[in-house]
């Protein structure tokens, strides 16, 4: 027996960021079946040290951002249905990977910042009923992709920054999302007529447009007649 085995048991919650684990350090994990939290990002970690953490369904938070994993470790996580948040800022996670997923309907945070997600593969965000926080900033969206995010409608926080196809349609298409407090297009083919669409997201607290074709007197003027909470925004 190990010594995570032997004195860690009743762990919940593990922080290993930063540190030298690969995937075979990994297997000592195996019996701390109570984890709930675990840190795993800018580690060595690949695909094939996730086969040990099928176990821990009590997880509910994993951040494997920065690592080495693949599509194909990913299916080893859909065991995981206690999962509530997942980072996933990989390069090297597609739409594939995505897919294998889809079983975990009660993450409420999921964060595909630097993954290669195109349209096609959001449609296995429409799996994700639950979700409150979503980025994806890979660059492979279009307006298209967002027939699969504006029926989120619990998002709270969404980032599509450096999808630069994006344009006013896609403002369009997520302004049912009257829950968001923070918006991210930046780096996007957005414009000031655009803006227009936001007048529904009473709830918005941030908005970041940065690189795009948008004036700050604008929204300024956004703020003042339409989005009242509305306290921070770029350009300023």
């Amino acid at each position: 027996m190990d010594i995570f085995s032997l004195y860690l048991t009743n762990l919940e919650s593990l922080n290993l960021d930063s540190c030298k684990i690969g995937d075979e350090g990994l297997a000592n994990l195996t019996g701390l079946t109570l984890l709930k939290n675990l840190e795993l990002s800018d580690t060595q970690v690949g695909s094939n040290g996730l086969c040990h953490l099928s176990g821990l369904i009590h997880l509910e938070s994993l951040n494997l951002s920065f690592t080495s994993v693949t599509d194909s470790g990913l299916k080893r996580l859909s065991g995981l249905t206690s999962l509530r948040s997942l980072n996933l800022d990989v390069h090297n996670v597609t739409d594939a990977g995505l897919a294998v997923l889809t079983s975990l309907t009660k993450l409420t945070n999921l964060d595909l910042f630097g993954a290669r997600i195109s349209d096609s593969g959001t449609k296995s965000l429409r799996c994700f009923k639950n979700l409150q926080s979503l980025e994806i900033c890979g660059g492979g969206l279009t307006d298209s992709g967002l027939q699969n995010i504006k029926d989120l409608v619990s998002l709270k926080l969404l980032s599509l920054s450096q999808n630069y196809d994006l344009s006013n349609k896609s403002l369009e298409m997520i302004s049912g999302l009257t829950a968001l407090v923070s918006l991210n297009v930046s780096n996007s083919q957005i414009t000031n007529e655009g803006l227009h669409y936001l007048k529904p997201l009473k709830n918005l607290r941030s908005l970041s447009l940065e690189s795009c074709m948008v004036t700050a007197s604008e929204i300024k003027k956004l703020q003042m007649t339409a989005l009242p909470n509305l306290v921070n925004y770029r350009p300023e």
